[in-house]
C-alpha cells in the first residue's frame, strides 16, 4: 500500500473536525449517542487559532485518494533546562489509522512525518502519550518511556 502524507490546513477544518471527534470517541469510549456538540466547538475553536499561528500542525494518510488515518502534533515552549535549552517541545497526538489497515505501516509513516516536521524546526523534545496497544509501534520508532511523570485528576 503506498500511502501519501498531506499536511492540513484551515480549509481543512470541517475534516479536522470529523476525524478529530473519531479519534475522540474511539480512545475514551464515547458512545455514538452521547452529545459532543461542546467538545466539538472548543475543537474548532482551537483549530482556528492554532493552525494560523503554527502552533499545531496536523496531517492525513491518503492510500488511493482516500484517507487512512491521521496525525497531529502541538508545539510550544516550556521553561529552558539543560536537556532542553531553547524550551521548545512538540507534543504528538491523535494518532489513528482505520482499523482495517491497522498493522500496516500507516501509523509510523504518519508519525515519522510528525517527527520530520519537528525536527526540521529545530525541535528535540518531543513526546507523547501512548496506550497499551500502540506503545510497541512507538518504541519501534525509538521513543522511550518517562517514568517519572505524573499528573493529577482535577
Amino acid at each position: 500500500m503506498k500511502i501519501e502524507i498531506r499536511k492540513a490546513e484551515l480549509s481543512d477544518l470541517e475534516l479536522l473536525l470529523k476525524w478529530r471527534m473519531t479519534v475522540l470517541r474511539e480512545v475514551f469510549a464515547i458512545p455514538a449517542d452521547s452529545p459532543t456538540e461542546e467538545l466539538e466547538q472548543e475543537n474548532r475553536r482551537y483549530y482556528r487559532t492554532a493552525i494560523p499561528a503554527g502552533s499545531h500542525i496536523a496531517c492525513f494518510a491518503y492510500a488511493d485518494h482516500q484517507i487512512v488515518g491521521c496525525g497531529g502534533m502541538c508545539i510550544y515552549r516550556e521553561m529552558p533546562s539543560p536537556d532542553n535549552p531553547d524550551g521548545r517541545c512538540a507534543y504528538l497526538m491523535n494518532i489513528y489509522t482505520r482499523l482495517e489497515v491497522r498493522k500496516q505501516g500507516v501509523g509510523e509513516i504518519i508519525i515519522n512525518w510528525l517527527v520530520g516536521q519537528a525536527t526540521t524546526r529545530g525541535i528535540s523534545k518531543i513526546y507523547l502519550e501512548t496506550s497499551e496497544a500502540g506503545k510497541s509501534l512507538y518504541e519501534k520508532i525509538g521513543f522511550v518511556s518517562m517514568p517519572d511523570m505524573m499528573k493529577i485528576p482535577v
